[in-house]
Formats: structure tokens, C-alpha cells, sequence
């Protein structure tokens, strides 16, 4: 038996179709006809999935991706991001690359790893972080100089029920503000 697959699977040929991605304006009358029947091809076939709320989340929480995804667009699901005060770091393409020089790296999670090990040389952490040891020490050094751990508060992020709820409220254009 085989795993069901989504439509945006089935159906690459809809959702990478150039017509639906960002910035691609049609050119022509046909194109613009095209362009609607892909956009309400695609949406329909987003609202009949049982991944929507998921994939909506991770879309609007998670990446910045482009093109149409979970029946929005890209300038739609920024507005989502605007209405619950979301923020998507951009995608670190150096790291995929392998490239470290001029990477930032997160001093809590040195100082939780070095908490976690104590008896290993900071080398093994700079190894498992990918970064070199005078790096773990400058944010050792750093950490110590804010006089403690105290990792700096991390908003919560909105629940997909109040994902879905913006993304219709958007996609009908009215403006509500989401509840917290």
C-alpha cells in the first residue's frame, strides 16, 4: 500500500508553475487568466488537505519561503506575520554551504554545552558547534559578563488555530487584530 501523497506533491506542475511565483507578473491576457486558474487551482487543492494548518504554521513561523504555499501567497503570509507579530529569521545558505566565517553564533547554547560538560575541552565544544575555540571563549566571556545565563525571552508563537484564523481574515482582506 502506498503513503497518500499531498496535491502540492501530486501536483508539482501547479505549485511551481512560474505564473504563481513571487513577483512573476503576467504579461499578457491569457497569462493573467492563467495565472487566476493556477492561483484557484492551487487553493483549492490546499483547502482540501489535511496538512493546511501545519504546513500553513511552518510557513508563517518557521521559513520565509516564496511561491504558493498552504493557499497563501508570500505577500500574504508576511501580513499574517504583521498581524501576530511574527518574525522568520532569513535562511542561513552559508551553513548549508559549510561556509562559518562571519556566522553568528548562539552564546547560550555554548554555555549550556559547556555547562553539560564540564570535563570536556572547550575544543570538543567548538567542534560540536562548528566554530573555533576562541569563539566558544568569547561568548563564555560574554555570558559571564552579563553576570549569568539568563537566556532573554523568547515570544511565544501563535497557535495554528490563530494562523488559520489570520490567513482567512487576510485572504478576505478585513482587518482584525488577533487575539494573544
Amino acid at each position: 500500500m502506498t503513503e497518500p501523497t499531498t496535491a502540492c506533491v501530486a501536483y508539482s506542475n501547479v505549485y511551481l508553475h512560474p505564473l504563481l511565483d513571487d513577483g512573476t507578473a503576467p504579461t499578457s491576457r491569457g497569462e493573467r487568466r492563467e495565472q487566476q486558474m493556477l492561483r484557484s487551482q492551487a487553493e483549492k487543492m490546499c483547502a482540501g488537505c489535511p496538512l493546511l494548518a501545519q504546513c500553513l504554521t511552518e510557513a508563517v513561523v518557521k521559513f520565509d519561503v516564496s511561491g504558493f504555499v498552504a493557499g497563501t501567497t508570500k505577500r500574504q503570509r508576511q501580513e499574517i506575520r504583521a498581524r501576530l507579530g511574527v518574525t522568520v529569521a532569513a535562511e542561513d545558505f552559508d551553513t548549508f554551504a559549510g561556509v562559518n566565517s562571519g556566522r553568528q553564533f548562539d552564546r547560550y547554547e555554548i554555555h549550556r554545552m559547556r555547562a553539560a560538560n564540564p570535563d570536556q575541552p572547550l575544543s570538543a565544544i567548538a567542534a560540536k558547534v562548528g566554530c573555533s575555540v576562541s569563539t566558544v571563549k568569547r561568548h563564555l566571556r560574554r555570558i559571564e559578563a552579563e553576570g549569568g545565563v539568563a537566556r532573554p525571552v523568547q515570544k511565544k508563537n501563535p497557535t495554528p488555530a490563530q494562523i488559520m484564523a489570520v490567513a482567512n481574515d487576510v485572504k478576505r482582506g478585513t482587518r482584525r487584530v488577533a487575539a494573544a
